[in-house]
């Protein structure tokens, strides 16, 4: 077993509220709308959205079915400010955990968002990098649109 991990951080402004980004992160549904990096689908089969409490995860390759799952256990939970989780993936080969800190900060235009992660050595950076950076496209087309006449 393996513990060398690699490390990617992401920065972006997205214009909607902090209090928006962060249940996007914590809600089952959005979370399957989001994270799963184009040609992906999600399915969140349990969470608990606590400190000590965690959650299920398995992306699904579109085009060849095949799939990977992690559990992350949430460790810091703030609101409206950050979430930080360490994690693990279901398969062998992806030894190493995977932590992830992100921060959330209210800026003039919306919610400045930093993430840090770290992950198994067997992934190259240059990928997670890549679907984080897909991910964060998708969760600016959740968060981000102010629909008329919705509460």
């Amino acid at each position: 077993m393996t513990n060398s991990l690699s490390s990617v951080r992401l920065h972006r402004v997205l214009r909607a509220p902090t209090e928006r980004v962060y249940r996007a992160f914590l809600d089952p549904d959005a979370l399957c709308r989001w994270l799963p990096p184009y040609g992906f689908l999600g399915k969140v089969d349990r969470i608990d959205p606590q400190v000590g409490g965690s959650y299920h995860m398995t992306f699904i390759n579109f085009s060849t079915g095949h799939s990977h799952s992690f559990e992350s256990t949430f460790l810091e939970l703030v609101p409206g400010e950050r979430i930080r989780s360490a994690g693990k993936f279901d398969e062998s080969g992806l030894d190493g955990g995977m932590n992830r800190t992100i921060t959330l900060r209210k800026v003039s235009c919306g919610t400045e968002i930093e993430i840090e992660q770290e992950f198994p050595a067997a992934i190259p950076a240059e990928m997670c990098y890549l679907g984080w950076q897909e991910s964060l496209a998708q969760l600016a087309q959740l968060v981000e649109p102010e629909i008329p006449g919705q509460p």
